[in-house]
Formats: structure tokens, C-alpha cells, sequence
């Protein structure tokens, strides 16, 4: 579980070779902090504290780093293909094969992250031309509206904002909407370089299961592996915020210049993530 103070790290002066999945890890330094891109965003959101430590709101967009704006990214057209591929696309993408397609890594982050303060820095953001995917353990994020489960009761460190917001303006739902959580932009790694933005498309994976849902949350510089209180409960992942989660063995994969709209809508988020996600596995 993560702690409330936080171990600043940074990035490694170059950009790691491409190596297997994690390999060893870089020695970090520090770095000045780069700002949030524009999104679905809170006008005057509040610096939080979690249990990932410092957790910061949507501020205004710097002029550089940001990324266009654009819709979900049309699927492939259907080429010809053996009887292997046919029978996989008759049915839902398999975590397995997922996973052996993110089996190597090429790394797009300069440095690597945490799981927990603390812990090793020996995560890498992993990328390919249609997507970037780490892996790691899975904190639970409650933060947002209040609910049943998630409120200032059942989590010591809840917060009710999010650094994105549904298209009413409103916090997400972390009860009812799976969503993912992306580090703050730093020297280690700036997801706005790699087309990845507030309502983006993520497949979430936990030994035979596939989860997808939307890029809804902006976690501490040094931090990453953490997703909704939906997102984890839809994994078989114990969704108890204030001792939930599981240490390792998640995959997040997230489709570049993919974006649900309104961020909101859960149903629109599985049928693009299946639809990206069977290009991605066959290559297309």
C-alpha cells in the first residue's frame, strides 16, 4: 500500500536501450515538473494527498508538450488472414495474448518508476507505435464522488476530485467508472508526448482477465500502478481502498490518440478498447 510522504525521483540522463521486460534499474535525477495537458478538467482543483502521496489536479496546459486533440482511432480494415487469426477474432481479445504482445520492452520513459514510496524504482513505460504499457502492482484509487464504498469514511486519504471530470463537469465515479492513473509529467516520463490524454483507452490485465477503461486520474511523479475502485473490483482484485489492491502482476496497455467522449461513458470505452485491442494483437 502506498504511503502519504513521497521519495522524489527523476529521470536518467538518456533513454533506456530497448531491453526485456523490466530489466535493472537506472539511477534517477531530479528534473523540473511539467504541467497537465488540457482535458476534461476542474477550474480550481485542489493539490491532494493519498495514499500514493502528493496527488495533483489538472493545472493550466504549458504551451509545450501538449498534444491535438482527436476522437478514438479508426479501426484496421479487415485484411486477409490464416484460420489462427479468423478463430481468435470470432471472440473477445484473450489476456493472453495481450500479454505476448507486450512480452519485450522498448522503453519511451527516460527514467523508471516506483510501485509504492519506498520501493525500488525498476518500472519502465514501455511503447510500441500504437501504445505505451507498464507493469506493476494496483493501488486502489477512490477518489472523486462519493459513494457507498469510496468517501472520507472507508478511505483515510479520499479526496472527492479527479485531475479529469465527466463532460457535466462533475468528478468521476471511481465506484461505478474504471479508470486508470497516469503519473504527473516529469523528466521520467510526460504522457502527452505519447497521445495519451483524460479519457484515453486502456486495457487492463490480471491473470486471465481483461478489463478496459479510460485514462481518468494524475498520480505522483514517481509512482505508477493504480486504478478505480470499479476498475479493480471488474479484475477480481480486492477493491478496499484502505487495504485493497494487489502488490504485482497487472498490465496497463494504453491505445495512443484514443479518447472515450464523454469520458464517461463506460460502454463506449469497452467497444473501442476491444476494437483497439484486436489491432494491436494482430499487428494492424
Amino acid at each position: 500500500m502506498r504511503v502519504q510522504s513521497l521519495t522524489l525521483v527523476a529521470a536518467s540522463a538518456a533513454l533506456l536501450a530497448p531491453t526485456t521486460f523490466p530489466g535493472p534499474p537506472l539511477p534517477p535525477r531530479p528534473g523540473p515538473q511539467a504541467q497537465l495537458g488540457p482535458g476534461h478538467r476542474h477550474e480550481a482543483p485542489p493539490v491532494r494527498a493519498g495514499r500514493a502521496g502528493t496527488r495533483v489536479g489538472p493545472v493550466p496546459p504549458s504551451e509545450a508538450g501538449l498534444v491535438p486533440p482527436s476522437g478514438i482511432r479508426p479501426g484496421a480494415g479487415a485484411g486477409a488472414g490464416d484460420g489462427a487469426k479468423e478463430a481468435r477474432q470470432q471472440g473477445p481479445v484473450r489476456a493472453a495474448d495481450l500479454l505476448a504482445r507486450v512480452r519485450d520492452c522498448d522503453p519511451v520513459s527516460r527514467g523508471r518508476y516506483r510501485s509504492d514510496a519506498g520501493a525500488p524504482a525498476d518500472i519502465p513505460v514501455c511503447g510500441t507505435r500504437d501504445a505505451v504499457y507498464w507493469k506493476a502492482d494496483l493501488d486502489v484509487d477512490c477518489d472523486g464522488r462519493p459513494g457507498d464504498h469510496c468517501n472520507s469514511g472507508t478511505d483515510p486519504h479520499f479526496t472527492p476530485a479527479t485531475a479529469y471530470t465527466r463532460s457535466d463537469g462533475r468528478p468521476l465515479d471511481a465506484e461505478r467508472l474504471p479508470y486508470v492513473v497516469v503519473p504527473e509529467p516529469s523528466d521520467i516520463w510526460d504522457h502527452r508526448g505519447s497521445d495519451v490524454r483524460g479519457g484515453s483507452v486502456a486495457a487492463v490485465v490480471h491473470g486471465d482477465r481483461v478489463r478496459y477503461a479510460v485514462v481518468g486520474d494524475v498520480g505522483p511523479r514517481d509512482l505508477i500502478g493504480e486504478a478505480s475502485y470499479a476498475a479493480a473490483e471488474s479484475l477480481g482484485i480486492p477493491a478496499d481502498p484502505h487495504g485493497g489492491g494487489v502488490a504485482s502482476g497487472v498490465t496497463y496497455i494504453v491505445f495512443k490518440g484514443s479518447e472515450v467522449e464523454p469520458v464517461e461513458d463506460e460502454a463506449a470505452a469497452g467497444k473501442a478498447g476491444e476494437r483497439l485491442a484486436r489491432g494491436f494483437v494482430d499487428g494492424e
